[in-house]
């Protein structure tokens, strides 16, 4: 689709804001030098984002040989951001201020088989309803609520087009949603939240290919080629965890057989440990996540059961992350959600070493493979941020208006 110059402008607004969050304070020449965009350019944006009372002007630097450098900073009063992750088996939501600074948080766990519409909206709408309670921010101030869902997703009608895990179709999960909570939503997935918080934040931050790999009950890529996002066409690129990893393998909630899930995603680490010792201790059979963590605790405690499971299940990563290397020679790697996070440097190792034996030497000379710096919920951090580009994009929106002559608003086109 091709872009207007409207939408050229709301791009290049969120990205000085972006730097603006990252590097306050900072002067309009880094900004410039930052983004690529003229300093005209970025002088005329800073004026809008000071304007709309996002950022603030404090103080001046001195430069070399010339007039003092106006500084400008995030006004972290300036408005709230909420950012929702909802997993199969929790919902997560954290409130930010405009320097995506966390203020409160709040989680819903979620018992098997409560996976109806209406049971996720319930849990979304009440912790949405603790943090904003919790940080005594008034309704008006919250610019947005960033809603992440796993599977794929409709992002301009707020629908959840396909959930596999849940067998939802043609969700419409923001009116749903809508009739509980009076705050502008937004929708993406999980793939797409944490491969953002990492550009912004986190291991892919100064990096122009990353591939955020995502770790939990489900499993996906998130891209970041170029420099940004890439969403493909339909907003469905990163379905690397339904890509084949053993022909005629596991069942997938997808219907196919041996996607990369059903070896490395929680449920399938509790297949691999049932594989290998269906009396061991270690195993919860009803909770994943206590699983997880029995695992975790187990290699640390060199217990030789968990330490074979990680192993097979890195093994099985590795060989997929390969792929990954190879396809897209990435900068980084970055592994990344909760099951990558409870299992942490071990898993690392060992599927950096079983990379090793998948791919070509010279992409994965140029690759790392790293575990997430962010330490809050990649999840909700990157969901806030489509929340701030949302309202960006309304507020372009209204300043265009504002701007724009009254006869050339009734004007027919040309």
């Amino acid at each position: 689709m091709k872009r207007t110059s409207r939408d050229i402008r709301t791009a290049n607004r969120y990205e000085v804001l972006r730097q603006i969050i990252a590097a306050s304070p900072t002067s309009r020449q880094e900004l410039a030098s930052a983004t690529g965009l003229s300093l005209a350019t970025v002088a005329t944006l800073v004026g809008e984002l000071l304007d709309l009372r996002m950022i603030t002007e404090v103080g001046f630097e001195d430069s070399a040989g010339g007039r003092p450098r106006g500084l400008v900073a995030v006004d972290t009063s300036g408005g709230a951001l909420i950012g929702v992750d909802i997993a199969e088996t929790y919902v997560h939501v954290e409130l930010f201020d405009l320097a995506l600074n966390v203020l409160a948080r709040a989680e819903e766990d979620m018992r098997p088989g409560e996976s109806l519409p209406e049971q996720v909206v319930s849990h979304v709408a009440a912790a949405v309803g603790s943090v904003v309670a919790q940080a005594g921010v008034e309704a008006a101030r919250v610019l947005g609520v960033g809603v992440s869902v796993p599977g794929q997703v409709d992002r301009d009608n707020g629908v959840s087009e396909y959930a596999p895990n849940w067998d939802w179709h043609d969700v419409p999960l923001l009116d749903l949603l809508g009739e509980h909570l009076a705050y502008p939503l937004y929708l993406d997935n999980p793939l797409r939240a944490c491969a953002v918080a990492e550009l912004w934040f986190g291991a892919a931050r100064g990096r122009g290919d990353a591939v955020v790999v995502n770790l939990g009950t489900g499993v996906g890529a998130g891209l970041l080629l170029g420099g940004g996002l890439h969403r493909g066409v339909s907003n469905s690129a990163g379905e690397w965890g339904h890509t084949t990893l053993v022909l005629d393998g596991r069942l997938c909630h997808c219907g196919n057989h041996g996607c990369v899930e059903t070896y490395v995603g929680a449920p399938g680490i509790m297949l691999n440990l049932r594989e290998l010792s269906p009396r061991s201790p270690l195993l919860h059979p009803e909770d994943q996540t206590a699983t997880v963590d029995a695992l975790a605790r187990g290699v640390a405690d060199g217990d030789p059961v968990a330490v074979k499971v990680v192993r097979d299940t890195a093994r099985y990563l590795a060989a997929a992350v390969a792929d990954l290397v190879n396809l897209l020679n990435p900068e980084v790697v970055v592994l990344s959600s909760w099951v990558a996070a409870r299992l942490g440097e071990p898993l690392v190792r060992e599927v950096r070493a079983a990379v090793a034996r998948h791919a070509l030497r010279r992409p994965l000379a140029a690759t790392e493979i790293v575990l997430s710096p962010i330490p809050t919920d990649p999840v909700c951090l990157g969901a806030a941020t489509f929340a701030l580009e949302g309202a960006l994009q309304s507020v372009g929106q209204r300043l265009t208006r504002r701007t724009t002559p009254a006869r050339s608003r009734t004007a027919p086109p040309a």
